[in-house]
């Protein structure tokens, strides 16, 4: 199994940025896919999941009303769009499937500053 995420960069607070996660090695279309986050000094945490359909979408409070977590599944991507960017979401993102059981991609750097 591998994630492959790309998509970060620097951007200003209230800025935006569309993640992406490319996974292979396991049926996508059957699997609760979930972006996950490490922020300096912090537990990784978990920001949004989505079921396999991508009818249900659940999200962190932290982040509730300005991240949008979607999935297309022939491409097999799970895509994190953020908007209204703030310091503290400055981290590491990362996805997996739900719980955090597989191995980790290498994730992509989110850097909100000034």
């Amino acid at each position: 199994v591998q994630f492959v995420e790309s998509g970060g960069g620097w951007v200003q607070p209230g800025g935006s940025l569309r993640l992406s996660c490319v996974v292979s090695g396991l049926t996508f279309d059957s699997t609760v896919v979930t972006w996950y986050r490490q922020t300096p000094g912090k537990e990784r945490e978990l920001v949004a999941a989505v079921t396999a359909s991508g009818q249900s979408i659940k999200y962190a409070a932290s982040v509730e009303d300005r991240f949008t977590m979607f999935r297309d599944n022939p491409k097999n991507t799970a895509y994190l769009q953020m908007n209204s960017l703030k310091l503290e979401d400055t981290g590491v993102y990362y996805c997996n499937v739900f719980g955090g059981l597989l191995p980790w991609g290498q994730g992509t750097q989110v850097t909100v500053s000034s």
